[in-house]
């Protein structure tokens, strides 16, 4: 099945492998998709940084007995319920055997619905309510997996259009030199690259920016530059290090 076609389905693998519910041949299956097709690997990107951002908002605090022992009997449960699970398949696949597709995986659906426990689990540990955390996210209408010239993700880029801006967040462990800047360019089709802002060295970075500065654009790049970038009108001087298709996805 072709996930790209699917979003909501793609939305909730993704959250699911983020919080590590998506488990056993459904993970690998997913993850190898995502290696293969750059709206897969965004959607996990995405959900790993709405994911780890949230727990960044709360101050540390320190979970009572109590707790911890709630999160055992969750997890022993899950655990005897899995086990219980995987014999019946085992003795109804061994009694007929079912169609194929990995989309019928039971592990999947599993991993899926899995999904919301491990949430409550998360909210009991970090005192945050997940629903509402998760619908006050940033709204992302295009997204861009940057990626090196070995085909290694480098580089996250979102453009959420409520705040008009572009978000950046460094996903590989390229550090440029002192002496050195990293510049956004959009690529339009026909066109001379224009420079969407200069990069500071920070793990995650926020440009402002216009729809009209991402629509039709298919292709963003990453060059290293001077200090400071290249002068205002000017075009890239220096080597590609990033780059990537940027797609439009719905919100």
């Amino acid at each position: 099945m072709n996930l790209i076609a699917h979003p909501e389905l793609l939305e909730l693998l993704a959250a699911s492998h983020a919080l590590g519910t998506l488990r056993g041949g459904a993970r690998r299956r997913f993850e190898a998709m995502a290696r293969e097709q750059a709206p897969v690997r965004a959607a996990a990107l995405v959900w790993q940084g709405r994911l780890a951002s949230m727990t960044e908002l709360q101050s540390p605090i320190v979970p009572d007995a109590a707790v911890w022992t709630r999160i055992r009997n969750i997890i022993d449960a899950e655990k005897t319920q899995h086990a219980m699970e995987r014999q019946r398949d085992a003795a109804n696949a061994a009694a007929k055997p079912q169609p194929g597709g990995w989309l019928r995986s039971l592990a999947l659906w599993r991993g899926a619905t899995a999904a919301g426990a491990l949430a409550t689990v998360l909210a009991v540990v970090v005192g945050l309510n997940l629903r509402d955390q998760l619908n006050n996210a940033p709204a992302v209408q295009y997204v861009a997996v940057l990626s090196d010239d070995q085909s290694a993700a480098s580089m996250l880029v979102t453009f959420d259009p409520k705040k008009k801006q572009l978000v950046l967040q460094r996903v590989g462990n390229y550090a440029e030199a002192g002496d050195k800047s990293l510049q956004l360019w959009a690529l339009p089709p026909g066109g001379a690259p224009r420079s969407l802002g200069v990069l500071d060295n920070a793990p995650g970075l926020r440009l402002a920016a216009s729809e009209s500065d991402v629509h039709a654009v298919p292709t963003l790049a990453v060059t290293l530059e001077a200090k400071g970038g290249v002068p205002p009108g000017s075009g890239p001087k220096g080597p590609v290090v990033f780059k990537g298709a940027l797609i439009e996805k719905t919100i």
